[in-house]
């Protein structure tokens, strides 16, 4: 029932570590998740903080879930909104849209604990060029339930007879997990990917163990159950394929093409920055990757 097992790799991103998952070289996607950050955990000291300057999304979805700390998210629609645990930011880029990502002042002067996940979902081909949008949801949109030793949320999508109410763009599930020691759950049915993260602790699937950092793809089809061997922070992911997608930096399409006209702009200044953070931006790459390399956050 294991297809395979992607360790997560290490990638510093300017004073703060996150694991990066998707894309691998042997599996660019799971369902239409098309990039995975495990961010942390860390530990910021007083005057540490994220500073993620702004810098430009096509043909995507963000999706920023946090175990820990918060994040301060503004972007060129004129949002300025901070996330918090138990809650989900998820920005639709469609034809482009500009954001950062900060630690609020408050919390700089404090420092904070960090922890968290961050993912990029792919948009069907019909839907690349939507106008950008941001939404912003607390606990009350997200189903969570709890029975012997397992408690769940659901971020996004449908799973386990509930759905969130987030809206997405195609058939998808984003998972939650919380398990004590000795606690099982299975997965999802009726999706064609799908695929379990382990952000923290151990557990274990078909006689094997897997520890935080590796994220487990199973084959489609096949029932699978997870058993935590000590205390486990779980995530689950998946839903439909929706066909090969190009990773360019921050830019996602089905068409090279595509990417490199938003290339063009935003070395060219056409896009819009965040009204209120708008001093300083990430300039274009110089030195750029290949079409197929990892994207930089």
């Amino acid at each position: 029932m294991i297809e395979m097992v992607i360790e997560s790799q290490r990638k510093d991103l300017g004073g703060f570590e996150v694991g990066r998952i998707l894309p691998f070289a042997k599996k660019r996607m799971v369902g239409p998740f098309v990039f995975l950050d495990h961010i942390g955990p860390a530990q910021f000291a007083s005057g540490q903080g994220i500073d993620v300057r702004p810098h430009p999304h096509i043909g995507l979805s963000t999706v920023t879930y946090l175990f820990e700390g918060s994040i301060f998210h503004q972007d060129s629609l004129g949002f300025r909104e901070p996330i918090r645990p138990g809650e989900v930011n998820w920005m639709t880029a469609g034809r482009g849209i500009v954001h950062s990502e900060r630690t609020e002042l408050p919390l700089r002067q404090s420092g904070q604990a960090m922890h968290g996940m961050q993912a990029w979902v792919a948009l069907p081909v019909e839907n690349e060029e939507d106008d950008p949008a941001f939404f912003h949801h607390g606990p009350e949109d997200l189903p969570t339930y709890e029975a012997d030793g397992l408690w769940g949320r659901l971020i996004a999508g449908a799973a386990f007879g509930a759905t969130a109410n987030v809206k997405t763009h195609s058939p998808m599930f984003y998972v939650h997990w919380e398990m004590q020691p000795g606690a099982k759950g299975g997965l999802p049915t009726g999706h064609a990917e799908r695929a379990a993260f382990v952000a923290r602790g151990t557990v274990e699937v078909e006689g094997r163990e897997f520890g935080g950092g590796e994220l487990i793809v199973f084959a489609p089809g096949q029932d699978a159950t997870i058993q935590a061997k000590t205390p486990a922070t779980v995530m689950l992911l998946g839903g439909e394929p929706l066909g090969h997608r190009y990773i360019w930096w921050n830019l996602v399409s089905h068409s090279m093409d595509r990417i490199e006209a938003a290339k063009a702009d935003w070395k060219a200044g056409r896009f819009t920055l965040p009204p209120q953070d708008n001093q300083e931006f990430i300039p274009l790459p110089e030195t750029p990757p290949p079409p197929k390399a990892e994207p930089m956050s």
